[in-house]
């Protein structure tokens, strides 16, 4: 099998796995969260991006992995994670909050929609040996990334449940 055709069969399988895992278990648990409390569990996830500048670090990705993707890939996953930090430290701010959660979300899905576009005009599904060590990065975390996004904006424009329940202690009231 070509390089090519690994690559993007591990990136349609990671979609599937983790589609199965979030629709089995994920969605459920946001799901039974109040809109703050879900945003904030998909904003810890995304807290993380800052691990994209590997992309640029040499040693790790290989020297001929083509800028054109992988320093957009670094700064947008870079920007995605502070921005989604930031969300975290405004919590009490709900405005601010708000803002964060709808900037990092933005940020985060052009930053992936761009970098799909710019490794596809790199060629990099067929020189994906290129990532290195990073290769794990968009097959197993991007899918992850990608699905929690829309799982976000979903949050983000469902309306509130009037009897959503509230947690006190450990017990669930409604």
């Amino acid at each position: 099998m070509s390089t090519e055709i690994l690559f993007q069969t591990h990136l349609v399988l990671g979609y599937v796995a983790w589609l199965l895992c979030f629709g089995a278990y994920v969605l459920p648990w946001l799901s039974s969260m109040d809109r703050v409390a879900a945003q904030r569990a998909i904003a810890t996830l995304h807290s993380f991006r800052f691990f994209g500048l590997v992309f640029i670090l040499p040693g790790v990705v290989s020297p001929n992995l083509p800028a054109g993707f992988a320093v957009f890939a670094a700064y947008g996953d870079f920007a995605t994670g502070v921005l989604a930090m930031l969300a975290l430290l405004t919590v009490r701010i709900r405005p601010l909050f708000w803002l964060f959660v709808v900037a990092f979300n933005l940020v985060g899905t052009v930053d992936l929609i761009v970098d799909y576009y710019h490794a596809i005009q790199v060629g990099l599904p067929a020189h994906a040996e290129e990532l290195g060590a990073t290769y794990a990065i968009p097959i197993i975390y991007v899918p992850l990334l990608m699905i929690t996004h829309i799982a976000a904006f979903y949050f983000l424009v469902r309306p509130q449940s009037k009897a959503a329940p509230t947690l006190v202690g450990d017990a669930a009231v409604s």
